[in-house]
């Protein structure tokens, strides 16, 4: 793994430049741009949006294919472009937002015009590796970028956090769990900080036994205890592989060693991570479980904005309980330290290939446990192909997941894992 660039003024372990507020007065108007707008994050954002029009003006919204709910979203946001990923899906579009003014464009080359429309906030809220280059481009504008998509650090952590160095970037984190940790590490010195505690649901298996995880169904992995989320990211909550990417994610954000970066299963989903300092303290941050109280953060900070969300009730939850995660019967998390630790495309291929059986798993492919053999093979195979090495632009990162998505469907039509249906 190549050298760290130097952290942000002042050694904070804040990322980008997010310790210095790009917008002091709190009653100004933000513009913002919502790429993904269709996406669970998305429609998170615009709902806060729509209850604080008065504080907010939408400049451009995606979607990657739902056209008609997009031009929905693009009219009640008066929106000044609507872009369409899937390029079959313009005329459909172009035609639902005929008359209304606002302009409309398709495919990467209209994501990435979203991107660079000026906007004080682009929240990047657009899953996977498509993600990556609209991201990128949003950063290239040296505002405030929302980040709501792992692929940006988990694939490209080093080439990313540079670009954001370079464009002096603000950046925050939208997982709730970054988020926390964001708000936990605001201010203090780098050199105070002993360790980062990201927190785990468990998911819906967190009680159950291998045995009972090798008959585990989509249906029953769908089922989240405390988060509504969409499948790729509810499935990874099962396999605690969510888990895993947020470590690699919090390598690159926060600046700190991966001795550093630890896990706590937390089943009530309260807290979302903790921050030991040397002093001995440990900050937590607390919320009900809704992504609205991180994307409101996003939006406002460094003020706070009111937000429809649960409040706690410390005496109604009268507990909070925390376990060690078993990585014996979770081994994704180890997957993800392992590839943090080896560095170079590990972490792309890690991602590329847990995609790919998480697709698997859905369609009834393989079993639940064989999502992370399938990712470990995966891995294997890329060592022995020479591909985990670093690289040095987006392009050789792009390759680097699309050979490791090949790798992933060869294993799988090669039928080389364990009980593979």
């Amino acid at each position: 793994m190549r050298a760290r660039a130097p952290l942000p003024s002042g050694g904070r372990p804040t990322p980008g430049r997010a310790a210095v507020p790009q917008a002091a007065q709190a009653d100004a108007v933000k513009t913002v741009s919502v790429l993904g707008a269709t996406g669970s994050v998305g429609q998170s954002t615009l709902d806060l949006i729509g209850r604080n029009r008065d504080r907010f003006e939408v400049v451009a919204l995606t979607a990657r294919h739902n056209a008609e709910r997009l031009a929905d979203l693009a009219v009640r946001h008066q929106a000044g472009l609507a872009v369409i990923a899937e390029e079959g899906q313009y005329h459909d579009l172009k035609q639902r937002l005929a008359g209304t003014g606002i302009e409309v464009a398709a495919g990467m080359s209209g994501l990435i015009e979203a991107a660079l429309r000026p906007a004080d906030c682009v929240m990047a809220g657009i899953m996977g590796a498509a993600g990556l280059r609209p991201t990128l481009a949003a950063v290239s504008q040296g505002r405030r970028v929302a980040l709501a998509n792992k692929e940006c650090l988990v694939s490209a952590g080093e080439i990313f956090m540079d670009a954001v160095r370079t464009a002096k970037a603000e950046l925050i984190p939208v997982d709730s769990e970054h988020s926390a940790a964001f708000q936990a590490i605001a201010g203090a010195a780098h050199d105070s900080i002993e360790r980062i505690v990201l927190t785990a649901s468990g998911g819906p298996f967190r009680t159950w036994s291998l045995a009972q995880l090798a008959l585990a169904t989509p249906s029953e992995a769908l089922r989240h205890p405390n988060w509504s989320m969409g499948p790729k990211i509810t499935i990874d909550s099962a396999t605690l592989m969510n888990k895993g990417l947020e470590l690699i994610e919090a390598f690159h954000l926060f600046q700190v060693g991966a001795d550093k970066l630890e896990i706590v299963v937390h089943p009530q989903s309260i807290i979302h991570a903790l921050v030991g300092y040397r002093d001995g303290s440990m900050l937590a941050q607390l919320s009900c479980p809704d992504m609205r109280t991180p994307i409101a953060l996003s939006l406002a900070w460094p003020q706070r904005m009111t937000a429809p969300t649960k409040r706690l009730d410390l005496v109604e939850l009268a507990q909070l309980n925390f376990e060690r995660p078993d990585e014996e019967r979770f081994q994704a998390i180890g997957l993800a330290r392992q590839a943090m630790q080896r560095g170079g495309m590990a972490p792309a291929v890690l991602n590329a290939a847990n995609e790919i059986a998480v697709e698997a798993f859905l369609a009834g492919r393989i079993g639940f446990l064989q999502i992370a053999q399938l990712v470990a093979e995966t891995l294997n195979d890329a060592e022995a192909c020479g591909l985990l090495t670093e690289s040095a632009d987006l392009s050789g990162v792009l390759e680097t997941d699309a050979a490791s998505r090949r790798l992933a469907l060869n294993l799988l039509e090669r039928g080389r894992l364990p009980g593979a249906a």
